[in-house]
């Protein structure tokens, strides 16, 4: 299916990749956290459009990791990035155990087969690869997942697919979250014509 849809924002945030340089991924998450070791919560609001009482709540429930010292660290923006980026298409419950199925509890790093930094860096480069193709079919989807985690080491036995099933659903749910962005705009260009 060529759905002809370019995303201008940076996965999970309201900036525009062109006014960041046209970086994503890694080297957005380097660009924050450049001059400090970690983030406050006006900075994640500022970012991504979240508001404080939102991110508290999802504290609350256990889908995201408690700020250390009120500062959240690289992994824990990611994480928020990734809940924030699927959360128009994918019910909050669900998202939190696709999350859960990937790395297990938010407060342990024992039972993670990656950390979300590194899990945000590859949901990003294979939607850049799959924009840049402008192809959005299954087989593309996993054949630019296959390569995309192809220097993935894995944590355990079956991580990988693991990995690889996770990055599958995130990547289509994003597609769909796009595409509900766009429906969105043209709706509400509809509706101040009238």
């Amino acid at each position: 299916m060529n759905l002809e849809i370019k995303d201008s924002l940076i996965p999970g945030t309201r900036l525009s990749k062109a006014d960041m340089g046209n970086v994503t991924g890694l080297d957005f998450l380097s660009k924050v956290f450049y001059i400090s070791d970690g983030v406050m919560l006006s900075q994640i609001r500022e970012v991504s459009g979240i508001d404080g009482s939102t991110l508290q709540n999802w504290t609350k429930r256990g889908w995201v990791e408690n700020a250390r010292l009120k500062k959240y660290n690289i992994d824990q923006v990611a994480h928020i990035l990734i809940i924030n980026m699927l959360r128009s298409c994918i019910q909050l419950d669900k998202i939190a155990f696709l999350l859960h199925y990937i790395n297990g509890r938010v407060d342990d790093r024992s039972d993670d087969i990656i950390r979300d930094s590194v899990l945000y860096d590859y949901i990003c480069r294979i939607l850049e690869k799959l924009m840049e193709q402008d192809i959005c079919s299954t087989a593309s989807i996993r054949s630019v997942i296959r390569a995309e985690i192809a220097d993935y080491t894995e944590a355990m036995p079956g991580a990988r697919d693991r990995l690889a099933n996770a990055l599958e659903i995130i990547i289509v749910a994003y597609y769909a979250a796009v595409i509900k962005r766009r429906s969105d705009e043209m709706l509400n260009n509809l509706i101040g014509e009238q």
